[in-house]
């Protein structure tokens, strides 16, 4: 069976309760049409990496979606699919997804509880990742090296020959008898 791609012709089924899109090549450009009665969501295993929109689209689409389940996505970070994300990461998925889609009672693999409900009313609003958007500039390699190899060094100094290292001795020398560290010794102990 072929992964799907697109949604063409999904919006003859306006009637439609449940819709398990899972192990497909499902995008950000995902767009569902006015589905009303749908409550059970599945997007497991496709390629979503922004959720943001993905959430925004979902409210208006589908206002009665009860069930949703990104998980394999890389907008959902699991420590399973991403190794350095961890319950933290997902957690605050957690909640800005709810603070989006207020409806939602089972989201993934848990059941949605009435704490994680109070907590996204609070602060899932600040939930929200924010990734660094590529310039113009650092996509065509003016100085900067490619993104997720920082170097704090200048563009000079990087390469391996042309390193200038500085080597000193520096020897500590305690003085005086006004200095922190004798405040906790008595005469009896020197």
């Amino acid at each position: 069976m072929d992964a799907i791609w697109s949604l063409e012709g999904l919006e003859t089924f306006s009637g439609l309760e449940e819709l398990i899109l899972d192990n497909n090549l499902l995008g950000n450009d995902l767009r569902l049409p006015g589905l009303p009665h749908l409550h059970t969501l599945m997007l497991n295993k496709n390629q979503i990496t922004e959720l943001e929109s993905l959430l925004d689209h979902l409210a208006e689409a589908v206002p009665s979606l009860e069930y949703l389940s990104l998980l394999g996505n890389t907008a959902c970070p699991n420590e399973l699919v991403c190794k350095d994300k961890d319950e933290g990461d997902y957690q605050r998925y957690r909640y800005f997804v709810l603070h989006k889609l207020t409806n939602l009672k089972f989201l993934d693999s848990r059941k949605v509880s009435r704490s994680e409900h109070e907590e996204a009313i609070l602060r899932g609003a600040f939930m929200k990742v924010v990734k660094p958007k590529e310039t113009k500039a650092s996509a065509k390699g003016s100085n900067m090296p490619p993104q997720g190899q920082y170097t704090p060094l200048p563009s000079g100094s990087r390469e391996l020959t042309s390193h200038r290292g500085v080597l000193g001795k520096c020897r500590y020398v305690y003085y005086g008898k006004h200095s922190e560290g004798n405040r906790f010794i008595r005469d009896d102990q020197l």
